[in-house]
């Protein structure tokens, strides 16, 4: 009885302490709240108002794991990234029952199958392509399918050398991104294509002007296939990369030849182009001096600003093309951009691509000057759609992050991402593991290829690059859909830009 009282009171001690401490934080909290005089709610409701902080804080959590059906998260739904995992561990993504799809939403393509689709047997695989041919080494590139831009900086040493190793296994390109060339680029011995962005780090003087010497020396590398100058990209057209002091660890200043712990801002354009006829020449220059491809990477405003430079390259002779077009749609991802941008400069994908390729074909140009698509393409259907529109390659960011594990935090511009990707942060980097991650990268890329292969035997060709834009309909506003060749027609030369 004496043991079962004293163990009441130091119970009925230790709540009277837990009460007391409670007081006291809550006194200090409303104080804390009722003095502060940045924030409105806590002022006028001390403590309580500290709750809506934490909610808002918490609401994205349980938006993405226990409010959002299948197919409405952004920027990537849950229906979306489900198909990069499972394709990621190379197993089957069939499913039963019939689609989860909406397919009465204003803007969703619905292939057109054949009624006699080409047997097994007359099916073929997509042909390598040769890119450059005016190159001392031109490019034959093996897959209609490849990884869009991603720094090493903007990502962490394990997502890159993951990158690296299966854009190796799966027959691939890696671009390197503005951040330059690391030795985990080179991990895999995949091909890469070096990404020149308006700080041109890697290949630059003292003074931010490119350098010969080092553009030389890039060339010579065998791995570096193709060079990319980067005029702009989707989710901020008009601004300069941004690498947040955190992320600029000593090895990325070294690679980028800038400060340690400050802010990495790129101009926001080259400064020495001014108009098409110095586009030209600064891709010539870099090809002449590298012996590689070189192309360009830009984001459209409106079609109608560049019919002066398919112009100005029939006036000069097709040899000062750029070797290949990269049009970013609107809805491009990135680590760290400004919200008005991201949300509201620059055509969407859907809308530039057409544009671009429809001025390449008016000008005769088709054949010189393939154009490669990127801008949210991550799914399948995402990439016939675009080899539909007349891309002659596509390639993803954002899906290749799902296939290394992103869970979509949101905290690419922190250093802080749970799955290591965007991170510098050796504890989650950790949670990386590159010996598993570059087979699901590899995975990845080979499931897309193989269904996109899929999609192009079902509406009745040989192979992806066949399909035309009469070969998907697009649902409009009332449910109906209708050819895509009837809302844009291929080049045409009555068709309106």
């Amino acid at each position: 009885m004496t043991y079962a009282m004293n163990a009441l009171q130091i119970l009925a001690l230790l709540f009277v302490l837990v009460l007391g401490l409670a007081m006291a934080l809550a006194l200090a909290f409303y104080i804390l709240d009722k003095t502060q005089t940045g924030d409105a709610i806590r002022r006028n409701y001390p403590v309580i108002g500290r709750f809506r902080g934490l909610f808002s804080k918490l609401g994205e959590f349980f938006r993405q794991y226990f409010f959002a059906m299948d197919r409405e998260e952004m920027p990537f739904n849950r229906a979306q990234r489900d198909w990069v995992y499972h394709a990621g561990k190379g197993k089957g993504n069939t499913v039963a029952f019939g689609s989860t799809r909406n397919l009465s939403i204003p803007g969703t393509p619905i292939f057109v199958n054949a009624c006699f689709p080409p047997l097994d047997d007359q099916f073929a695989t997509t042909a390598p392509m040769e890119i450059g041919p005016t190159a001392a080494v031109p490019y034959r590139a093996r897959s209609i399918f490849n990884i869009s831009g991603m720094s090493y900086g903007a990502i962490s040493r394990p997502a890159v050398e993951a990158l690296s190793r299966g854009a190796a296994r799966a027959g691939i390109w890696l671009n390197t991104g503005e951040g330059g060339l690391s030795p985990f680029h080179l991990k895999g011995g995949c091909d890469l294509v070096y990404q020149i962005g308006t700080a041109k780090y890697g290949v630059c003087d003292s003074e931010g002007n490119l350098d010969d010497e080092k553009l030389r020396a890039m060339g010579a590398n065998p791995y570096v296939k193709m060079f990319e100058l980067k005029l702009a990209q989707g989710a901020k057209p008009g601004k300069g990369g941004i690498l947040p002091g955190e992320k600029v660890n000593a090895e990325i200043a070294m690679i980028r030849g800038i400060p340690e712990g400050k802010d990495s801002i790129s101009p926001n354009r080259h400064r020495e182009i001014n108009d098409f006829a110095e586009l030209l020449d600064t891709v010539e220059h870099i090809r002449m001096v590298t012996g590689k491809p070189c192309g360009f990477k830009t984001v459209i405003g409106s079609s109608d600003a560049w019919t002066e430079l398919f112009e100005l390259i029939n006036a000069r002779g097709t040899d000062c093309a750029p070797d290949f077009i990269a049009v970013d749609g609107g809805e491009g991802g990135t680590g760290a951009a400004p919200m008005p941008l991201i949300d509201l400069v620059g055509m969407p994908i859907r809308e530039a691509l057409p544009r671009m390729v429809d001025l390449r074909d008016r000008h005769g140009l088709k054949e010189r000057i393939p154009i490669v698509a990127s801008g949210k393409l991550v799914n399948p259907s995402d990439v016939a759609w675009a080899l539909c529109a007349g891309a002659d390659f596509v390639t993803s960011a954002r899906g290749f992050m799902f296939a290394l594990g992103c869970i979509q935090a949101l905290k690419c511009n922190r250093n802080t991402c749970p799955t290591g990707i965007t991170t510098h942060d050796p504890r989650l980097q950790a949670g990386l593991v590159v010996e598993d991650k570059f087979q699901k990268v590899a995975n990845y890329a080979r499931s897309v290829i193989s269904e996109v292969e899929t999609i192009a035997h079902s509406v009745g060709v040989a192979e992806p690059r066949l399909m035309r834009r009469r070969h998907v309909r697009i649902v409009q506003a009332d449910g109906t859909s209708v050819p895509f060749n009837k809302i844009r027609p291929s080049y045409n030369a009555a068709t309106p830009m």
